[in-house]
């Protein structure tokens, strides 16, 4: 522990000597800066993606589990008896916690994001929708469904199992795209950096040379690369985490109205995730740099 701690302390303090060889302002310097802070910004909305449907999975997942709902067609003058029949019939059912038939008050307000407000129900032939409600144990929909067509031709058992599927199937999808897309990002740092320390080097191809001559080691040369690419990349990073942070907090809050396209950002100890991209750019900046500097000196003779 103590040489890991010694370790960084070299880094942060650095060599006023060394540091001469890398160039502190220019092209590199930028690219540097703005490729982590870039990546940083993005890995921000690709982390809050993949917590934010991994949220929506377990909501959907979690609403539909428990859920089900028998829809009644028949005319008009049978529905009441029709709807007496099926609530008989679940009362009776094994996994059925509760059922109860929605007024059309309710009805209203379901069809009203589809159909606007003021949808004339009453007038109009639309079925009767019971609410199911089952217990931990869950309902046998095919035996339920065949119980149905026998006492209540008219009924029709929708257990939301062809809906939840697909629907926590992508949202997985979208989670794994996004933990991928964090992935991508770091490789595109570490090349990005990598690229800058080979830029570098190469303008600072006499002072190596001068640096050898009077009996500078690689590690002594590289170890000043490895500090200042370190330091841009995580400054750079710190900013871009900063601003994607901000940026997320801008975005709307959690609505039923908005339903997917609304709650996309962080929540509660989910705050604290981004906190670790800085130290991580940090991670990927150092071990690009040692290796592109390394292998960069072995080149220079």
């Amino acid at each position: 522990m103590s040489a890991l701690l010694a370790r960084i302390a070299a880094l942060l303090g650095g060599d006023a000597r060394a540091d001469r060889v890398v160039p502190p302002s220019g092209a590199t310097a930028w690219l540097t800066l703005f490729t982590a802070a870039a990546m940083a910004f993005l890995a921000v909305f690709a982390l809050a993606l993949a917590l934010a449907t991994g949220r929506l999975a377990d909501r959907w997942s979690g609403a539909l589990a428990a859920t089900a709902t028998v829809r009644i067609s028949a005319p008009a003058e049978q529905m009441a008896v029709q709807t007496r029949r099926v609530l008989d019939i679940l009362a009776v059912t094994p996994g059925v916690a509760s059922a109860r038939a929605l007024d059309p008050a309710e009805t209203q307000r379901l069809l009203e994001p589809w159909f606007g407000p003021g949808l004339p129900v009453d007038s109009l032939p639309i079925p009767q929708l019971i609410e199911v409600s089952e217990t931990p144990e869950g309902i046998d929909p095919e035996g339920l469904r065949l119980r149905l067509v026998a006492e209540a031709p008219g009924a029709l058992l929708d257990d939301h199992r062809r809906w939840r599927r697909p629907l926590v199937a992508a949202a997985d999808r979208i989670r794994m795209l996004g933990l991928l897309s964090l992935l991508l990002i770091g490789g595109a740092t570490a090349a990005m950096i990598t690229l800058a320390a080979r830029a570098a080097l190469a303008a600072n191809d006499r002072v190596i040379r001068v640096l050898r001559l009077i009996g500078a080691r690689d590690a002594y040369i590289a170890r000043a690369f490895v500090r200042r690419f370190t330091l841009r990349a995580v400054v750079g990073a710190v900013a871009g985490t900063a601003a994607g942070m901000v940026a997320v907090a801008l975005l709307p809050a959690a609505a039923d109205e908005g339903g997917f396209l609304t709650g996309l950002g962080f929540q509660g100890m989910g705050w604290l995730w981004p906190l670790a991209i800085p130290p991580l750019a940090g991670i990927v900046a150092f071990w690009a740099t040692r290796v592109a500097a390394l292998g960069e000196l072995r080149k220079v003779q």
